[in-house]
């Protein structure tokens, strides 16, 4: 998993033109991916989302942005805060200021990983492939479905659990309400049906 999200590390600076960081900071990403606290937004988040990004790296209109928000919409995570993208958004454009990227590309892909924050529909191509790979689990098979809704139980341990189930519930219905979960073809039409059926399966659990 570790050599393969190197190659994907390297490939985005590489397809943006830029040098690569020194290795400590791959490192430092993969050791917050690493925290205690975490259970679901692990190095195993970004390994799935990166075999999604394999799927359909031919539809993105910048690979090297849309990798690089992959690598960094998650790197900050705290349960009890609420500003998780805007802190890891701006990591990832002081990783890019290092590298000496024009600000015009910081924003871009400061934009893609503000987007995984799930408040709105995604609006351009390259955000709606970051968000699509990001809510890939959502139509992933049965038996990792049910382990992904036990990883964020988990990270969620200190909630009650009648708050969590309500909360929860209300959450996986917003999806299930879209027009489609998926903003891509080739997202929905992979994954749109299986996601409904784990949602609609997940709600009734929780409401029950």
């Amino acid at each position: 998993m570790i050599l393969l999200l190197i190659e994907h590390w390297r490939n985005c600076f590489a397809g943006l033109r830029l040098p690569t960081p020194d290795d400590v900071e791959f490192a430092t990403l993969l050791d917050r991916y690493s925290e205690s606290h975490r259970a679901y937004h692990t190095p195993q988040h970004l390994d799935e989302c990166f075999g999604a990004f394999e799927t359909a790296v031919g539809s993105a209109r910048s690979p090297g942005a849309v990798g690089l928000a992959l690598f960094y919409h998650d790197a900050i995570y705290d349960t009890h805060a609420r500003d998780n993208e805007e802190k890891s958004a701006a990591l990832a454009r002081g990783i890019l200021a290092d590298a000496g990227a024009p600000e015009p590309l910081q924003t871009y892909v400061a934009d893609l990983i503000l987007v995984t924050r799930h408040a709105a529909m995604p609006e351009t191509p390259d955000q709606q492939l970051v968000v699509d790979m990001d809510l890939s689990i959502l139509g992933a098979p049965q038996t990792r479905f049910h382990e992904y809704e036990r990883q964020i139980r988990q990270e969620y341990s200190w909630v009650d659990e009648a708050v969590f189930r309500s909360v929860r519930g209300k959450i996986l219905q917003e999806f299930l309400a879209r027009p489609s979960i998926y903003s891509t073809m080739g997202f929905r039409d992979r994954l749109e049906n299986s996601a409904r059926e784990n949602l609609n399966r997940s709600i009734a659990a929780l409401a029950a």
